[in-house]
């Protein structure tokens, strides 16, 4: 991992083609506000993974064979 100290307005680039600013920082908590191409997908994490699950659990064999018997 990649450990950087950015101050507010101060902003990255990763890839290129997005960049990321940090937009406010109040106590404990950074806003950061993130331009990228339409085309890049962006979630915060705890959706990320749950969307994963979601995928994960779409492949299991007794959804398909269930999904299987509606038809």
């Amino acid at each position: 991992m990649l450990a950087l100290t950015r101050k507010k307005g101060e902003s990255l680039v990763i890839n290129n083609n997005v960049e990321v600013t940090v937009l406010e920082i109040r106590g404990d908590q950074v806003k950061i506000g993130i331009s990228a191409p339409k085309d890049v997908p962006i979630y915060r994490k705890e959706v990320y993974l749950q969307i994963q699950n979601e995928n994960k659990a779409a492949l299991n064999v007794d959804t398909i064979a269930s999904l299987n018997d509606l038809l």
